[in-house]
């Protein structure tokens, strides 16, 4: 116990700059973890063969040899924007800091002779930052947000014959959450509620990779849910009640737990000759995990009609990605890719969260990427494009601010701009 803070400030540290949007759809999962498998659409789960297979099918960190080492940084400029419905609709909003960024760090090893390999990835699968400011209309619902979620990944994979491996893994996950919403329709005089968390959680993740003949290869991988319990605090202001000396601004302890889903991804590789590679993935993601979430805190102010357990419904649900990618490799050392992917939306209607602001994306990604010796990097840029999506009918997921008559009811789009660059080292 002596130990756990001093740890949990370095790992803090470590994944505060993994918090960036949510860059695709299919909740707030952050795909791009490598760049030469952003540039193929992220359709590189029978594929696999560098040290990023850690995150996308670790069966095949088998292909690799010896040590090797990869790393990026992924870049983003990101503008959700919000439209309210008549007859508000005068202005269009952007979210505030559209720009972020996201690390990750890979690494291999496989002893000669060996039929063991092994890994480590340290990644963040999700995130997501969002600020609306006040005058959206639907401050009662959602102001701002922001998730920090990493996760350390050590992975062991074993080749069971030429062309067949299996693996698995545990992950460790570090989970920051920061919700802000308002308690009246307007933000004078004062008045917010926040809720803040942290936890951590665990789960695993395996893979198989099979390559029957020369030209063709088969992946697939699973990765466990994982519930997190956010232990932290609720602060509460509202100007009526601190004047008359009822409730000055305040905290509560608080906790609220979160099931992150599942995930299953397969894929199938085509090679027609050594120089070209083609690829097309399916990924399940069960966001239905996101049901019912309980808010609980100690001694709520009565006055403001909270309670000790405040029920925040979300009812999302499970959503498919789909991708394709294809690669050229050319004698030199030098490979270009190209690749699409659709997300599908998983928050319906009914609850719609602007924090997450989900809708149907598609994403259009290229680049180029040299294999040397001992050194090799990718580069590859990635356009993305949401169109319109009219919410109508919502309700606010909390029955905090119900009483505002607000909604998140008006139409949504989506449009980003992403450049990652990842550099790799083999010996």
């Amino acid at each position: 116990m002596m130990h756990s803070r001093p740890v949990s400030g370095v790992l803090a540290v470590l994944f505060a700059f993994v918090s960036a949007l949510s860059v695709s759809a299919n909740g707030f999962s952050l795909g791009g973890q490598d760049a030469f498998a952003t540039a193929r659409g992220g359709a590189f789960v029978a594929t696999a063969d560098n040290a990023s297979a850690v995150y996308y099918n670790p069966a095949g960190i088998t292909q690799l040899e010896g040590i090797s080492f990869r790393g990026g940084l992924y870049g983003l400029y990101y503008d959700p924007t919000y439209t309210p419905p008549p007859p508000r609709n005068t202005n269009t909003f952007h979210v505030k800091n559209q720009w972020a960024a996201a690390p990750q760090l890979f690494s291999t090893y496989t002893p000669k002779d060996w039929p063991l390999s092994f890994g480590l990835g340290v990644y963040s699968p999700y995130g997501g930052k969002m600020d609306w400011g006040q005058d959206t209309g639907f401050r009662s619902v959602a102001t701002s947000g922001s998730l920090t979620y990493g996760t350390i990944n050590p992975v062991v994979a074993l080749k069971l014959a030429p062309g067949l491996s299996i693996a698995g893994g545990a992950m460790v996950n570090y989970v920051d959450m920061e919700t802000e919403q308002g308690l009246s329709a307007s933000e004078m005089p004062t008045n917010y509620f926040r809720f803040k968390g942290k936890g951590w959680s665990v789960g695993y993740n395996v893979g198989l990779r099979w390559q029957p003949i020369e030209k063709v290869s088969l992946g697939a991988t699973f990765r466990s849910s994982a519930t997190v319990g956010l232990d932290g605090h609720t602060e509460f202001e509202q100007y009526p009640l601190r004047r008359l000396g009822l409730y000055p601004a305040t905290n509560r302890v608080a906790h609220q737990d979160f099931e992150f889903p599942w995930s299953a991804a397969a894929g199938i590789s085509y090679r027609p000759t050594p120089k070209w590679n083609l690829e097309f993935d399916a990924q399940y993601t069960d966001w239905s995990s996101f049901g019912t979430n309980n808010l609980y805190q100690q001694n709520p102010p009565t006055r403001s009609g909270m309670k000790t357990n405040t029920p925040v419904i979300l009812d999302w649900q499970g959503s498919w990605i789909y991708s394709f990618g294809v690669t050229h490799y050319f004698d030199d050392g030098w490979r270009v890719s190209a690749g699409y992917a659709f997300d599908q939306n998983s928050v319906p209607d009914a609850h719609y969260s602007p924090l997450a602001a989900d809708l149907d994306r598609h994403f259009i990604s290229a680049g180029v990427g040299f294999r040397g010796k001992r050194f090799d990097f990718d580069v590859a840029y990635q356009f993305g494009y949401g169109p319109a999506h009219t919410v109508t009918g919502s309700k606010p997921s909390s029955t905090i601010t119900q009483v505002t008559g607000q909604r998140a009811d008006g139409t949504y789009d989506f449009i980003s701009h992403a450049v990652m660059l990842t550099v790799g080292m083999h010996f």
